[in-house]
């Protein structure tokens, strides 16, 4: 048999990690069933396109490209997609990375996988309400945690502390 030298070293890093060439190839796929479900038709007339890419198709938008993050402001970041509180401001730090990052989320609100794209392991993080990706955690953090939620700013909608409050308020 004949075995060039990239899939020999394709091969190799796959008999290294403990996987089959073909699991390193195409990532790790589970089925997972969540709280918010919709077709496929339905997350595109819900989603913005990039949006939808990031939360649905497991993209990446690009570094420095999201606003939220240089929001410091008190409040909380919810999902994009179902609109789960998913983080806290108190909890955000300046990664420098280019993504909103936070050393911590709110209890039970996010979910992780194995991420095997891309030729490395890595664990992806997403909404448990809906599954929607919203980026990997690492474990460069700050201090209490040590841990680093690197999110698309993209799978994020910021909520500041003055309207959350005002809505409290309006419903008692």
């Amino acid at each position: 048999m004949n075995i060039d030298r990239r899939t020999f070293g394709f091969g190799t890093l796959a008999v290294s990690l403990g996987l089959s060439a073909a699991e390193l190839s195409a990532g790790e796929k589970k089925v997972m069933n969540f709280e918010v479900t919709k077709t496929e038709e339905e997350w595109r007339k819900l989603l913005t396109p990039e949006e939808f890419y990031v939360l649905r198709k497991h993209g990446t938008e690009r570094a420095h490209t999201s606003p939220l993050d240089k929001v410091y402001d008190p409040g909380i970041y919810k999902c994009a997609g179902c609109g789960q509180e998913l983080f806290t401001a108190e909890t955000k730090f300046n990664s420098r990375t280019g993504w909103p990052s936070f050393y911590t989320p709110i209890d039970g609100k996010v979910g992780s996988t194995t991420d095997r794209s891309f030729f490395m392991v890595r664990t992806e993080v997403h909404c448990s309400r809906c599954g929607g990706h919203l980026g990997h955690v690492f474990n460069d953090g700050p201090k209490p945690t040590g841990l680093r939620y690197c999110i698309n700013g993209v799978s994020l909608k910021f909520e500041p502390a003055e309207a959350s409050s005002s809505t409290e308020q309006s419903g008692s």
